[in-house]
């Protein structure tokens, strides 16, 4: 059966971004230079070792992102930004991105098209789901756009990727979400992150 599915690296206090984020920065103050690498390390320093959570990562059919994610572009889109992946990002699937301001499909190599969606959540998982033919879709964050979605009750399941060292401010999973009643399905540690799969079976 599909899942939606959460899926979002944070530090140990729950911070998936820090303050200040910027196009060369775009994960701000993470206590490194900002480009993500220090809380996104495991993936890119330890892949071997982590090798069943990355494609697991890109294992859904759709996947839904908030703006932020997408770029750093705000307002109108003034801009012909298209990712901070290059021309062949790694969803090679559709991506429906959240945004306040309508813009045309974007494909890219690989398979992956981007499509703007600018009604809100619930039609953006609609549309996910068709894409997805029956397969999962994945929420890839941000921390905002995940708290929406289980908020909403709209998750079946959440993944975190817990790296060792706290960030003290920033954009915070669990913010402005009601109390959740979760089932753990597994834990693993590794030697620059533990990751941890729960089941989302409630709002409480």
């Amino acid at each position: 059966m599909s899942k939606v599915i959460c899926d979002i690296t944070v530090s140990v206090d729950g911070y998936s971004a820090g303050h200040d984020q910027t196009e060369e920065r775009p994960f701000g103050d993470d206590g490194g230079d900002g480009s993500g690498n220090r809380l996104h390390a495991w993936m890119f320093d330890t892949p071997d070792e982590n090798r069943a959570e990355v494609d697991r990562m890109a294992a859904a059919r759709a996947f839904i992102m908030g703006r932020n994610m997408f770029g750093p572009v705000r307002g109108a889109w003034d801009r012909p930004w298209n990712g901070w992946w290059g021309d062949d990002p790694p969803f090679h699937a559709p991506v429906f991105v959240l945004t306040h301001h309508a813009r045309e499909p974007r494909s890219m190599d690989g398979g992956t098209t981007f499509h703007f969606v600018t009604d809100g959540i619930t039609s953006a998982l609609a549309q996910a789901r068709a894409a997805a033919g029956g397969g999962d879709v994945a929420i890839q964050g941000g921390a905002n756009t995940i708290n929406q979605f289980l908020a909403a009750g709209l998750a079946d399941e959440l993944r975190l990727h817990v790296v060792p060292f706290t960030l003290g401010a920033g954009t915070r999973l669990f913010e402005g979400v009601p109390p959740l009643e979760l089932e753990q399905v597994s834990s693993r540690s590794a030697s620059l992150v533990t990751h941890v799969t729960y089941r989302v079976l409630s709002p409480r």
